[in-house]
Formats: structure tokens, C-alpha cells, sequence
């Protein structure tokens, strides 16, 4: 097995821990090897998908990030059918887009959420 070096914040790192502790992990190792295979059946699931399809992104970001949810939705408006807004937790937001329309704008929708680093959770969910 190869071994990597990999740097992480204090955060991070005690909900690692965290995880490990709560599910019995033998080491922060095989939280990470678990963590990189969910990552990749996701990454799978959406290079996957193909043709004209509906779906549901959820995402989860701090409110004063609005901005930039709103820059990436106006950008797929062709393709959102329905948008949820809804204000969760203390400062979080809740986002629900229905979308429907060719899975390339999907993905590249849904990729522009995941690669910014400023939302929570990024899920899409397709049938």
C-alpha cells in the first residue's frame, strides 16, 4: 500500500477522530480510505449519467454566501425547474434545485458547487 502525506486543519482532523471513535475505525487510515471510496462511487454516479434527465442538487451553505449561489444558479437557470430556498440551522441555508435538461449542465452545475470551497454539502441525486 502507497503512502501519502496529507495536510489537514485542526477541525478536520478531531472530526476524523471523531468519525473513527464513533464507528469504530481502526486508525484515521481507513476513515480516509473509507471517505476516498464514497467519494469516488459519487464521482462514478455522476460521470455516469448521460441524455436529457431530471434531478435534485441539495446544497448547504453559510448564509453570507448567497452571492455565490446565486452567481452559479443564474448561470443554469435553463435547467432549474424549481428552487427552494430555505434558511437552516443558525446561519445555514438550505438549497433544493429541481433540474431537468441535459446531464452535461447537470454535472457541470453540480461540479461548480462541489469545487467551491464556501458550501457544506453537495449532494445530487439522481433517479
Amino acid at each position: 500500500m502507497t503512502i501519502i502525506s496529507v495536510s489537514l486543519n485542526d477541525t478536520i482532523l478531531k472530526d476524523i477522530e471523531q468519525i473513527q471513535q464513533d464507528y469504530g475505525y481502526s486508525g484515521r487510515s481507513e476513515v480516509l480510505r473509507a471517505a476516498t471510496r464514497l467519494l469516488l462511487s459519487e464521482h462514478k454516479t455522476i460521470e455516469n449519467i448521460k441524455g436529457e434527465m431530471n434531478a435534485i442538487l441539495i446544497v448547504i451553505h453559510n448564509h453570507e454566501y448567497e452571492n455565490t449561489v446565486s452567481q452559479i444558479k443564474h448561470e443554469f437557470k435553463d435547467i432549474t425547474k424549481t428552487q427552494i430556498h430555505s434558511h437552516f440551522e443558525k446561519d445555514k441555508c438550505l438549497e433544493i434545485f429541481v433540474l431537468q435538461g441535459e446531464a452535461q449542465s447537470i454535472k457541470e452545475m453540480t461540479r461548480q458547487f462541489i469545487t467551491n470551497k464556501k458550501m457544506d454539502v453537495v449532494k445530487l441525486i439522481t433517479p
